[in-house]
Order: structure tokens, then sequence, then C-alpha cells
């Protein structure tokens, strides 16, 4: 991002005095603006569909659902490209990491995280990289191979079994981009693009495009 293109930040959090806190630390972070915030689930929802900011950091737990309700409210309404998500809560328990995440969040830090370290996070988070604070990224590797402590299994194991590039051959299919535009999107070849759509039909077990784009819904992927 430069100063003529600043990086575009809306709040969510549920508590005035903490949203004030960010908003401050980030005011002197150069190539970073805040461009609105809200404190409630709807609310926040109606405000980035209308704003369309690039980064929006949200909070975990807040009345009606908390951030994965609002993960999932903007996907649902900016079907087109929802901005990017970027946890920022009091919680590091592996079950909320993993289920933000899992509604689309591309990063989670704790609010333990100082100034400075947090405009980076959402640099590195808008130019594409996944950010979480250093003990919980071990929750989410574990989630999606498989390898948790825990009894349960997998959360989702058709989704878990995509590689990275499949997840995004997924989503941009699931957008309704065709082939030649996905190879443009991600500077791979058609035939590649084919490859891997291919295989996630495989893997997710569909057995052509729309069934796999209703699938994807359901998911809240895309």
């Amino acid at each position: 991002m430069t100063e003529a293109a600043p990086c575009r930040i809306f709040l969510v959090d549920d508590h005035a005095v903490f949203r004030s806190g960010v908003r401050a630390e980030l005011a002197s972070e150069p190539g970073l603006q805040v461009v609105g915030e809200a404190g409630a689930v709807v609310e926040a929802v109606a405000a980035i569909v209308r704003l369309r900011p690039d980064v929006v950091l949200l909070d975990v737990h807040m009345p009606a659902g908390g951030g994965v309700a609002v993960l999932r409210g903007v996907t649902d309404a900016m079907p087109d490209g929802a901005p990017v998500f970027l946890a920022l809560s009091v919680s590091d328990a592996a079950e909320d990491v993993i289920a933000t995440i899992r509604a689309g969040a591309r990063g989670y830090v704790t609010k333990t995280i100082d100034g400075r370290e947090l405009a980076d996070a959402v640099r590195r988070v808008a130019d594409g990289d996944a950010v979480f604070s250093p003990r919980l990224a071990g929750f989410v590797l574990d989630s999606f191979t498989g390898k948790s402590s825990s009894p349960e299994p997998p959360l989702d194991p058709e989704l878990d079994s995509l590689t990275k590039r499949e997840l995004e051959v997924l989503r941009l299919l699931a957008r309704g981009y065709t082939y030649r535009e996905i190879a443009d999107e991600l500077f791979i070849s058609i035939k590649t693009v084919e490859t891997h759509a291919s295989n996630v039909l495989r893997k997710t077990q569909q057995s052509n495009r729309n069934a796999l784009t209703r699938w994807a819904a359901t998911r809240h992927i895309g």
C-alpha cells in the first residue's frame, strides 16, 4: 500500500474504548487509514458492505453471533469479493481460532499485540499473507491436517483435504470465474486450473461445477 492508496481499515468490536485505542494506534502508521467502525453485528455488516474496506479488524466474541456472524453476513452480501478479515480477540482458545478461520478470516491475533505489530499484521493480510499470533498457528495447522490432539475428527474432512492452491481455485469457481479468468488471477495455465478443478471435484465428491458451487455455498466459500 502507498500513501496515494492507503490500506482502508474497518474496526469491529463491541467495546467503544477499545476501538478508540486501536484507531489511535493505527493513526500514526503510514499507509493505513481507519475508515469506519461498528460495535454490533448487523451494524458492522451494513457498514462494511457500504464502505468496502480492504481489511476488517474483527472481534470474535460479540452478541448476536459474534465475529463469525459478521464474516458470514459480509461474505453473503459481497459475492463479488469481500474484504480481508483479521481477527483481533482476547480469546486464544483453539475452538475460537479454528471457527473464525473456517468462517473465512485470513488471520487471528490476540489483544496483547502492540500497535506496531498490529499495523504489520494488517499490512501482511492486505498483501495476501496469513497471520497468527505465535501459539495460535499450531491450532490451525493441526485442524487442517487432522493432527489435533482433540479426539474429535476434523471439522470438515473434505475441505481439509484440499491443498492451498485447490482451495484458491475452489473459491474462484464458487464466484463464477471461468477457467481462463482463474488462470489469469492465479498466474497459472488453463491446463493447471483444469487439473486443480478436477482434483477439487474428486476430493469434495461433487459431480459437476453446479453441484460444487452449491457445496461451497453451504460452507460460505467464495
